[in-house]
């Protein structure tokens, strides 16, 4: 009855927080529904005024189901789970193990920006590392495919997944908060908003590559090759940077030989994967 009641209270209080942020209640710093739209907005704009592919169309290709992705995966999905992770509390504590034991960090005991910088990193390092796991296995890739069926890229492919991914990087990241006591909520909010805008930015059809700064936070021309239909031999994947590029370069899976643009996008055979979204749904579960 517990888990139950557990269960109940965060799915409703996920949706009552949804909410609340289309009609404006949650104050503006921590409004996930407007401040994904107003980031999308800024960055199409991007694209629009300074398009790297010139020829490629303002609405691209699947630009209306990358868009229904966004909503999908953002919020019905997030509120329909929500409920799953508040079951980790109820379960640590029935085994009388609180989730400040697992702390291996004390983030109360640092700085403010010492704490945010440090959030930042380890959750993104976390997230690189899974999405290695993505390309790497098989039964992960057939739901990742997805994420890769995009032809043309935009900022809305960003949020182009299958909501499997989620079962994967959910509880690897809580895992990764849990090691980081004194984890304070404010900063998820502003974290989440910069993977976001960095997201929707290597995703987008502009030319942007940070200078000196491309070994450090990812970028669309890095990005580009991630998605490219041919990988080099031997490889499972290149540049699985999510924000930062920094791990691509120290493991040394980054690879961009050219910056044209002009790259193949997909995967092979990828000319048989379904293109509605609930075929593409559907796809993971099937036999390859």
């Amino acid at each position: 009855m517990l888990y139950l009641e557990a269960f109940l209270n965060a799915l409703t209080g996920s949706l009552d927080w949804t909410w609340k942020s289309i009609i404006g209640e949650v104050r503006w710093f921590q409004n996930y529904f407007w401040g994904v739209i107003i980031i999308s907005l800024l960055v199409w704009g991007l694209e629009i005024a300074f398009p790297w592919r010139k020829y490629q169309a303002i609405i691209r290709k699947d630009f209306w189901l990358d868009l229904f992705y966004m909503f999908f995966n953002f919020f019905a999905f997030s509120i329909a789970i929500s409920g799953f992770y508040a079951l980790l509390t109820v379960f640590f504590n029935d085994l009388n193990i609180p989730l400040t034991q697992l702390a291996l960090i004390d983030l109360a005991s640092l700085p403010q920006w010492a704490q945010l910088l440090l959030f930042f990193v380890v959750l993104d390092f976390v997230q690189w590392f899974t999405h290695i796991l993505l390309h790497k296995y098989s039964f992960l890739w057939q739901f990742h495919k997805v994420h890769h069926s995009v032809k043309e890229m935009g900022f809305a492919a960003h949020m182009r997944y299958h909501w499997m991914e989620n079962i994967l990087y959910k509880p690897l990241k809580t895992f990764a908060v849990m090691i980081l006591g004194g984890f304070e909520p404010q900063q998820a909010f502003v974290v989440h908003f910069m993977a976001i805008t960095i997201g929707h930015l290597n995703h987008a059809n502009i030319k942007l590559t940070w200078g000196i700064f491309k070994y450090f936070f990812n970028n669309p021309v890095m990005h580009l090759y991630h998605h490219a239909k041919t990988i080099p031999t031997g490889k499972v994947g290149v540049n699985f940077a999510i924000s930062l590029s920094l791990w691509d370069y120290l493991f040394r899976t980054s690879y961009i030989p050219e910056d044209s643009g002009k790259v193949v996008l997909g995967f092979p055979e990828d000319e048989n994967f379904p293109k509605s979204f609930v075929e593409q749904q559907l796809h993971g579960f099937k036999k390859d």
